[in-house]
């Protein structure tokens, strides 16, 4: 159960994972120690997963992102957990979420540009275990993003 230092913790971590432990308490109202011990239990506790540091990928080349819709042909668990183990060694693939309704399955790709897609597409990602079919939607435009979860 978190309590209300905890949240402000998780919260002010979201916007900056930097922040030195002197400068996180002075944030939440907690001393130095603490707070330290807060953060190390919400990692003990699997809350906090990892600090990662956010990249602008329009400023590294990747500037297209390709929603990709998987039908499988087999929904045993062996044919499922096949896909799902092998969409990890794909770099492009950057999510992947396993979905009810039509689709068994959406990925995110972000690649540099739609010849790369297409490639990707060709060679890998219709030769992944049991895919029936992908259907790929390009974003024309990211209008909101973050990482931050409403806490």
């Amino acid at each position: 159960m978190l309590d209300d230092f905890d949240r402000k913790i998780l919260r002010t971590l979201q916007e900056n994972a930097d922040y030195s432990m002197a400068e996180l308490g002075d944030k939440v109202g907690l001393s130095h120690t603490p707070c330290w011990r807060r953060i190390k239990k919400l990692e003990a506790d699997g809350i906090i997963k990892q600090k990662v540091t956010l990249l602008d990928p329009k400023q590294l080349g990747l500037a297209v992102t390709v929603y990709a819709y998987i039908t499988i042909k087999s929904h045993d668990e062996d044919s499922l957990n096949a896909f799902e183990n092998e969409v990890q060694d794909v770099p492009e693939i950057v999510e992947c979420y396993s979905t009810s309704g039509e689709k068994d399955y959406v990925l995110r790709v972000v690649v540099d540009s739609v010849e790369h897609y297409e490639q990707l597409l060709k060679k890998t990602l219709v030769h992944l275990p049991n895919v029936a079919s992908v259907n790929s939607t390009f974003a024309l435009k990211q209008v909101k993003y973050t990482t931050s979860l409403p806490l």
